[in-house]
C-alpha cells in the first residue's frame, strides 16, 4: 500500500472513533427515543458499526494496492480493536468529561 492509503485509513480511523461522542444523533440521522439524548448502548453499537466500517475500508485498499485479500488471525483484529479504543479516547474525554466541566464554569 502506498504511504497516502495508509494516511488515509489512519485519520478515517481516528476521526470514525470519535464521531458516536460528536453528535447527539444516531449515526447523525436519527433523534432517540425518549428525550433526544443518545444512551451510552447507542454511542457503542455506532462506534462497532463504525470500527466494521473503517476494516471495509482498510480491506478495500489492501484489494487495491495489492490485489488479493490477506487472510488475519484473531490477533490482527485484537490489535485493530485496541488501536480504535485508544483513537476514540479524545471523543470520550470530550464528551464524558470535558463537556460537563465546560457546562459547569458556564453556568
Amino acid at each position: 500500500m502506498s504511504a497516502v492509503s495508509i494516511w488515509v485509513l489512519l485519520v478515517s480511523a481516528i476521526i470514525a472513533a470519535n464521531l458516536p461522542w460528536a453528535s447527539e444523533r444516531f449515526f447523525f440521522l436519527f433523534t432517540p427515543p425518549g428525550g433526544g439524548l443518545k444512551r451510552a448502548w447507542m454511542r457503542l453499537v455506532e462506534w462497532l458499526v463504525l470500527y466494521g466500517l473503517v476494516g471495509l475500508i482498510a480491506v478495500g485498499l489492501e484489494q487495491k494496492a495489492t490485489g488479493e485479500r490477506y487472510p488475519q488471525d484473531w490477533e490482527f483484529y485484537a490489535v485493530t480493536f485496541c488501536m480504535f479504543v485508544v483513537f476514540a479516547i479524545p471523543g470520550f474525554v470530550y464528551r464524558y468529561q470535558l463537556r460537563p466541566l465546560l457546562h459547569r464554569h458556564r453556568a
